[in-house]
């Protein structure tokens, strides 16, 4: 029988907490619970900012590189039943360290969360498991470990490269799709399974309001997500520019060493969002051992640009005597 008029309404279910809720997943983990009418506290570290961009969302002001210990993390977890971690720097700025960031306070976030009974969805990303040298990637290897070694009921998500409005790399990808010329070192041979965010923030919701205990052993904890193209850089640049013409861009190989140099000069300056670690990330395939996201979605995934068909060689391009003996 359903409720009259004059019932008391039912209890209301407690929030789900998203640090990182104004960025890029994080936006589309909040929409997505938004539109299954949960609750949602956005985590963010300018909530004075974001709170007149979605007024009706409640803004709770947290900074990760300042809470490395269980106790510190009382405040941020209040009135929450689950929590999304969607918080990365790409670059260092300060107090603002890959290692407190990306390791030490999702560790500390793992033991309160397992001690108040809390469901913890960190987001990580794919290519940790083979022998990194950024620090980007080493701290996120060992923020993954630190949830494993702890007693939170918690779950590993990993997307493959995102394509989506509003994301600083998918923003650049998109407009170097457009350009006549793109430029492509021949060691960036790696494939990776190119995902819509749109699809990522559904399949983390779904995660977080999956209600099904998750005793250790029982379930699956670690999630690899990706599309269902497999497609090197220069086919996703393909892919991209196929949107907007038919006719395909020139492409021309660039020195490895070169690749190398300007993800360095990248990360000093803080331009683009090219960095060392995606310098490493291309190098290797990028894509799900086992593809959880259409598990997760109960349905295929969004396509990501158009279909593919050839790839053609790139054009050599002639190198200073000095480049090529250091090759």
């Amino acid at each position: 029988m359903g409720a009259l008029d004059g019932d008391p309404p039912g209890p209301v279910p407690a929030s789900v907490l998203v640090l990182g809720g104004a960025g890029f997943i994080g936006r589309h983990v909040v929409e997505a619970l938004v539109a299954r009418g949960r609750p949602v506290i956005v985590g963010t570290r300018h909530p004075q900012w974001r709170s007149h961009e979605h007024p009706a969302w409640v803004h709770r002001e947290v900074h990760l590189d300042r809470l490395l210990d269980a106790a510190s993390w009382g405040d941020a977890l209040r009135d929450c039943s689950a929590v999304v971690n969607c918080v990365g720097i790409l670059r260092e700025r300060g107090h603002e360290t890959y290692r407190r960031v990306h390791h030490h306070a999702p560790a500390a976030l793992a033991q309160a969360c397992a001690a108040r009974g809390l469901r913890l969805i960190h987001v990580s990303a794919l290519g940790l498991d083979a022998d990194v040298r950024s620090g980007f990637l080493r701290s996120k290897r060992d923020g993954e470990n630190a949830l494993r070694n702890s007693d939170a009921d918690w779950h590993l998500v990993r997307p493959s490269l995102l394509d989506g409005e509003g994301g600083f790399g998918a923003r650049w990808i998109r407009r170097v799709a457009r350009w006549p010329v793109h430029p492509l070192p021949p060691a960036a041979s790696g494939r990776m399974a190119v995902l819509d965010v749109r699809d990522l923030g559904e399949a983390i919701a779904n995660l977080a309001l999956d209600d099904t205990p998750s005793p250790r052993g029982a379930v699956v904890r670690e999630h690899d997500l990706g599309g269902l193209q497999a497609r090197t850089l220069a086919e996703h640049l393909a892919a991209m520019r196929a949107m907007h013409t038919p006719r395909p861009a020139l492409r021309f190989a660039i020195p490895d060493i070169l690749a190398r140099i300007a993800a360095h000069v990248c990360d000093l300056f803080h331009v683009t969002p090219f960095s060392y670690g995606h310098w490493e990330l291309l190098q290797r395939d990028n894509c799900p051992r086992e593809n959880r996201l259409p598990i997760l979605l109960g349905r295929a995934p969004r396509v990501v640009g158009m279909p593919v068909i050839t790839t053609p060689p790139l054009s050599p391009v002639a190198l200073p005597t000095a480049l090529r003996s250091s090759q």
